[in-house]
């Protein structure tokens, strides 16, 4: 047991192959932002299986700081791999964010004030994708269209890497998603984009209140973000979710 006193909030980075990207001092910013707060937190680097030296920096980073711990997960894309680093989680209030910081966390000032005026899950909203590729964002419009239309999801933004919720929110939600659960298998450096769908349906579904954020976002060279596969995959994992929801598989 690594967790004795109380948490106010985890935050949960998970990584497949970001070995680059921890070379330019991603972990070091959040982890000074960090300690700079009043609150009481810990950091749970959550690695998928990767390739590279990733967990091998981070864990050599862990070992010099307090509140860092690092989880060596088999790679299953990012929705097995947050799903790990959540469930083993203690914070009163849990983010995942991603590893490239595209997302900086100090956003996290813009979430923390909804969890007090009741919310139990808060999602980050990228303004204006700066940087972004057109394609991106032209992709990114219709596939909010598509998710209102199917799911009557009415976000402006599902696949933000920026979403926090409340303890009792996270176990109950990441218990019941059926389609990208913890035993998933992924090949490659796999998104599963529709993950965010099928944790947003859940949560709607269970009568959750979800606030939706306005966030910094800044477009870094190098994501594994494939603008097509990951459309693709989106849709089919926005189909699954639909039939699912028809089938009564998520027992609400």
């Amino acid at each position: 047991m690594i967790h004795m006193n109380k948490i106010f909030l985890s935050v949960v980075i998970p990584a497949f192959n970001e070995a680059y990207n921890l070379r330019t001092g991603v972990l070091d910013s959040v982890y000074d932002y960090l300690t700079r707060q009043k609150y009481s937190w810990e950091i749970i680097f959550v690695d998928d299986g990767s390739t590279d030296n990733t967990a091998k920096i981070a864990e050599e980073f862990a070992q010099l700081r307090k509140n860092f711990f690092v989880l060596k997960e088999p790679h299953r894309g990012k929705a097995g791999t947050v799903i790990a680093g959540v469930l083993k989680s203690k914070g009163e209030i849990i983010l995942f964010t991603d590893t490239d910081q595209a997302t900086p966390i100090d956003q996290i000032t813009k979430v923390l004030p909804k969890f007090e005026n009741d919310y139990n899950v808060v999602i980050g909203s990228r303004r204006g994708r700066e940087g972004a590729p057109l394609i991106r964002k032209v992709m990114a419009w219709g596939f909010s269209f598509l998710i209102l239309m199917i799911l009557r999801l009415p976000f402006k933004d599902t696949q933000c890497g920026f979403k926090a919720f409340s303890k009792d929110a996270a176990k109950e939600i990441f218990s019941r998603l059926k389609i990208f659960d913890s035993k998933n298998k992924s090949v490659g450096a796999s998104v599963t984009a529709g993950f965010d769908l099928e944790i947003l349906y859940v949560a709607r579904k269970l009568g959750y209140k979800i606030a939706e954020v306005p966030v910094d976002w800044h477009h870094k060279e190098g994501t594994k973000v494939d603008p097509i596969k990951d459309s693709i995959e989106g849709f089919r994992g926005l189909l699954m979710v639909r039939l699912n929801a028809l089938q009564g598989k998520y027992g609400v």
